[in-house]
This record gives C-alpha cells, structure tokens and sequence, in this order.
C-alpha cells in the first residue's frame, strides 16, 4: 500500500543550457505560455503537473531531469529514504513562500526529488 504521505510526482524540472531557446521549445510543446518566466527559472503548469526549467542546473549537480515526488513531512521523508540506503545530495532548503526542496541519490546513483509545500 502506497504512503498516504506521498501526494506523487507533481514536478519535473529539466536543466537547461539556454533558457530563451528551451522557453520557446516548452512553449510550442505544451502550447502555453510559462506561469513563472524569470531569468533563473521557467515554470509551466499543465493539468496539475509542474514543468520547470533550471538553467545552470548543472553547478547544483543537475545533469539530467529530476522528478519531485512531492510530500507532506520532507524530514521524515528524508529520514526514511536514507535509512533504506539513499544519499542526501541536496539538504531540504526553502527555495521561497514556505516550500522546500531535497534530493538524494538511491543506490544506483538515480537522483530523486523531495518537495514539500508550505
């Protein structure tokens, strides 16, 4: 039986090299406009699911998409996580308005996303 405390995967943000060209991919792809076009991230919401775009994401060690399983206690999922074998890659940080975000490593190296909402 799944964890009631694991609401799924919500998020997915891509790194991007050029932020303008991949803006304008998403766009046609999703055909909507971003809900968040800042010169740091682009966020798209489609049908509940949240596509972000991180440019520079490779200096956070982002090399490929990571999915946010999102949750309702980030330290406990943390704690579980770890416990079973994951690596802390990134420690929970409040990345604005009350929202928190981790990633570990499982033991083939995958990243995983933790995102808590406020």
């Amino acid at each position: 039986m799944a964890d009631p405390a694991v609401q799924g995967i919500k998020t997915v943000l891509h790194p991007v090299a050029d932020l303008a060209a991949a803006k304008q991919v998403y766009t046609a792809l999703l055909g909507i406009e971003p809900q968040t076009d800042q010169d740091f991230y682009v966020g798209f919401d489609v049908a509940g699911q949240h596509i972000g775009l991180v440019p520079g994401a490779g200096t956070q060690g982002m090399s490929s998409p990571v999915a946010y399983w999102h949750v309702q206690d980030i330290q406990a999922k943390l704690a579980e996580v770890t416990a079973a074998g994951a690596t802390v890659q990134n420690a929970a940080a409040d990345i604005g308005g009350g929202r928190l975000v981790a990633t570990v490593t499982d033991i083939d190296g995958n990243v995983l996303g933790l995102l808590q909402d406020r």
